[in-house]
């Protein structure tokens, strides 16, 4: 089976007004160029400014980087799921390392997360992976297999096509370090053969993104791997030369 690459940029807490302004400038030059399934999680309040800037048409979507675990309510400061659903978004990240890290986010409320933004009928990249203390000690399926049992639990089979696994080893985020091809490969077909044994997932239809210093310079290499399916960028999403040159990469 055929399948396109998703190649989403998480800007994190970065970029004014103007930034974005010249980032679509730019980017929008060369959108032709990509065939690729593409997306950038922003910070909420420049989601409406991605809207109005992002290239139309089906291969650029926009998302969020967090979604609560409530629709509305008494939760200041929190991004309700359908309201960025109602804004136009397509997707929205689910557990990624810094929530898991600095906010103390764990996986029963990552799941209630998840559980809530596909009723709301939003893409979740839904990521994982292990820190390099798990590494060394030979606990990355551990740790991953648990992030994923019970994340992604009790998910309704109709809307396990709207999940995406993002692949981050904590390790790899941020560091300029990235886990080798055969490194990365290995934690992905773990991950696919995971969720279609244990957890119901169509295997072959699952799309599994890696995230953790993924650049221009060694894009090729990880896309090649057969269970990469695409890559969850930090930095390299933050210049819109850096982010394209990624996007047409992955349309090859």
């Amino acid at each position: 089976m055929t399948r396109k690459y998703h190649i989403v940029g998480n800007w994190k807490m970065n970029h004014l007004s103007q930034d974005i302004f010249s980032f679509f400038a730019e980017f929008n030059k060369h959108a032709d160029k990509i065939t690729c399934h593409a997306g950038i999680a922003a910070q909420g309040l420049h989601l409406p400014l991605i809207k109005e800037h992002a290239p139309k048409g089906g291969f650029f979507e926009f998302g969020a980087q967090n979604s609560a675990n409530n629709n509305s309510g008494a939760f200041t400061g929190e991004t309700s799921p359908e309201a960025i659903k109602d804004l136009g978004c397509g997707f929205t990240l689910v557990g990624h390392s810094e929530r898991r890290a600095i906010y103390g986010e764990q996986d029963a409320l990552l799941n209630e997360k998840t559980l809530l933004a596909l009723e709301k009928e939003l893409y979740v990249i839904f990521c994982v992976g292990e820190t390099l203390e798990d590494r060394e000690a030979n606990r990355t399926e551990d740790v991953v297999r648990v992030q994923l049992d019970e994340g992604l639990k009790n998910i309704p089979a109709d809307k396990k096509s709207k999940i995406i696994v993002a692949y981050e080893p904590v390790w790899a985020i941020g560091t300029g370090v990235t886990a080798s091809p055969q490194q990365a490969q290995d934690a992905h077909a773990f991950i696919r053969k995971h969720c279609s044994e244990k957890l119901g997932f169509n295997g072959e239809e699952l799309i599994i993104q890696y995230g953790g210093s993924v650049k221009p310079s060694n894009v090729d290499e990880l896309l090649a791997c057969p269970d990469i399916d695409g890559a969850l960028v930090g930095g390299a999403s933050l210049k819109p030369a850096d982010f394209l040159a990624l996007c047409v990469a992955a349309s090859k």
